[in-house]
């Protein structure tokens, strides 16, 4: 295998951890792509691997925790456009208001509706 279908490998695991809702797994996926990999996206796999940790947050019952990496993940995708490593950025800026928006209206961690994360499409 080589380095590009390295690199792909983990992005797609990242992927496939955070549609099947394991955050912990898509952040340690994405890590090992954005820390081993010189990435010419770097600032959007951050992103990623940021909005994942923030849901690992809010499982733990973490709501600062939750809160500051979604504001910062935000601010990594804002500087991309289109469609980006399959996925539609607007469309996730939106999803990521959602969120912030839910998680704002939160009075327990335990609410979160989990139907608000993004579908990364």
């Amino acid at each position: 295998m080589n380095e590009e279908e390295k690199k792909e490998k983990l992005f797609l695991e990242g992927m496939k951890q955070f549609k099947g809702m394991d955050y912990f797994d898509a952040h340690e996926a994405w890590e090992d792509l954005w820390s081993d990999y010189y990435l010419e996206d770097r600032k959007f796999v951050q992103g990623l691997i940021q909005l994942a940790v923030s849901f690992v947050h809010i499982g733990n019952g973490n709501m600062t925790g939750a809160k500051n990496l979604l504001r910062k993940c935000k601010e990594k995708f804002q500087d991309f456009s289109g469609v980006h490593r399959g996925i539609d950025v607007s469309v996730l800026l939106n999803q990521i208001e959602m969120v912030r928006l839910t998680y704002d209206g939160l009075d327990n961690p335990s609410d979160f509706d989990w139907d608000v994360v993004p579908s990364l499409e």
